[in-house]
């Protein structure tokens, strides 16, 4: 079992920036590909960004390439999603996901990842 435990959520101005984090208890860390999703109130949860376990394959969502960077420190189990340029459509509960992946693959379909944080909230004013 995987625990995985998101922070660094938050209230924000559009246009502000915010670092999520994502630790996750599990020592052969390197061994998951991890991805982040959000949800707003509403809405379906929806995929955000993906990382291969050596963090060699990055994937972002369209509506979020180039303005958000997910990365990860393995020695620290941490993953971690930078985000920038935020706007009220960013607005919502930010879930960290991990699937266990020895190839080294990307996931991206929500129903891949076995493990999930409890989520932090994101909100951005306009």
């Amino acid at each position: 079992q995987v625990q995985l435990v998101e922070s660094g959520g938050g209230l924000v101005q559009a246009g502000g920036s915010l670092r999520l984090s994502c630790a996750a208890s599990r020592r052969t860390f390197s061994l998951y590909a991890m991805g982040w999703f959000r949800q707003a109130p509403g809405k379906e949860r929806e995929f955000v960004a993906a990382i291969s376990g050596s963090g060699g394959n990055i994937y972002y969502a369209d509506s979020v390439k180039g303005r958000f960077t997910i990365s990860r420190d393995n020695a620290k189990n941490t993953v971690y999603l930078q985000m920038n340029s935020l706007k009220p459509e960013d607005m919502a509960v930010y879930y960290c996901a991990a699937a266990f992946s020895p190839s080294d693959g990307l996931r991206r379909d929500r129903d891949r990842f076995d493990h999930w944080g409890q989520g932090t909230q994101v909100t951005v004013s306009s």
